[in-house]
């Protein structure tokens, strides 16, 4: 969620400095954020990760979102670019994973509520339909 998040606020605070319009990039960056949001919230409700595991979400989160800020201080371009190799893998790494699903290496086990509800799926929803509509979004923000 870090890139969308950045990038919004950036774009949010500079608009009224410069006095124009963000185009519609601010809602847009700002919605990604909340995918992303949502992505890892759902992935969160599936794994039950220990204190340490969210430890470490918090430290990369730390981590990343400084170098971020500061490469899209720098050149917005060069941002964006890196968001969309980052998308572009997460898409390979979903795919990779509804073959795993497929082959029998994960359980299918049925979809998280959270899930359902934000990409309003049908109640009786698995993971695996969970994770082709992450793909999706994924590809989309690439």
């Amino acid at each position: 969620a870090v890139p969308g998040m950045v990038g919004g606020m950036l774009l949010h605070c500079q608009s009224p400095r410069r006095f124009e319009q963000s185009g519609g990039w601010i809602k847009a960056l700002l919605e990604e954020a909340e995918n992303e949001r949502m992505h890892l919230m759902t992935f969160i409700e599936l794994a039950k990760p220990q204190w340490y595991e969210r430890a470490i979400v918090f430290a990369v989160q730390g981590v990343f979102f400084n170098a971020y800020f500061l490469t899209y201080l720098a050149s917005p371009k060069v941002a964006h670019r890196i968001t969309g190799y980052l998308e572009e893998e997460a898409v390979r790494s979903y795919t990779e994973f509804l073959k795993d699903l497929d082959n029998g290496s994960f359980e299918n086990v049925p979809a998280p509520a959270i899930a359902i509800d934000y990409w309003r799926l049908p109640a009786e929803s698995t993971l695996r339909d969970v994770v082709e509509v992450i793909r999706a979004d994924e590809a989309h923000h690439r």
